[in-house]
């Protein structure tokens, strides 16, 4: 099947992350299928320990697996391997690793970086 792709989590080809210009210290991703003109796609991030994402708002649906790890987000919830979170349009997070985690992300829709609403 030519319009099969498959992708081995054990061999990802990890690159820096720099969807929003420039690179994220210590912020890695793998592209499984992803439009950067569309922001629609998925893809695998590893964020090595103490990575922070920038705050940002979703103008369509993201959505992301814990493979690995655990990740905290802005307003202190733990997510834990296993764990499937899902943000509506609209919602506003950033989030931070303290060991380290790996996640398959599903984004629909552009991110803007912005400042957290507390």
């Amino acid at each position: 099947m030519s319009k099969r792709k498959i992708t081995k989590l054990n061999n990802l080809k990890f690159k820096p992350f720099n969807k929003y210009g420039k690179s994220i210290k210590g912020w890695f991703w793998h592209k499984i299928s992803f439009d950067k003109k569309t922001n629609f796609g998925t893809y695998v991030s590893k964020l090595k320990p103490g990575t922070k994402t920038l705050p940002h708002i979703h103008s369509g649906h993201e959505e992301f697996l814990i493979l690995k790890g655990d990740l905290i987000d802005s307003d202190g919830k733990v997510f834990k391997k296993g764990d499937f979170i899902s943000y509506k349009p609209n919602s506003h997070h950033s989030s931070y690793t303290k060991k380290g985690c790996l996640i398959l992300t599903f984004m629909r829709g552009h991110n803007k970086p912005t400042k957290i609403k507390k």
